[in-house]
């Protein structure tokens, strides 16, 4: 497990983290890690998911035929290797 090690930390930052710890009955270090679970779980304005950055980069094309069209030329297109005895 990795350890994080926060310095120079305002004295007001840190009594308001313990109170909101003490609140909840954790330490502050578990309040600091629920903390960054949270925000990092929240979606962000303009930020996007790693699908749609996938689907971003991987592209895309227009193409008429329908997608049983598509992979019936697939799989047309392929050879077909079928190998008899040993190597």
């Amino acid at each position: 497990m990795a350890i994080l090690q926060v310095r120079s930390m305002d004295d007001a930052l840190y009594g308001a983290l313990g109170r909101r710890a003490a609140r909840e009955n954790r330490s502050i270090s578990q309040e600091v890690v629920e903390i960054v679970k949270r925000y990092l779980a929240e979606p962000r304005p303009g930020s996007t998911s790693a699908d749609e950055d996938a689907l971003r980069l991987a592209g895309s094309w227009d193409d008429p035929r329908s997608a049983a069209e598509i992979a019936g030329s697939l799989r047309n297109a392929r050879a077909t290797r079928r190998f008899r005895g040993g190597f």
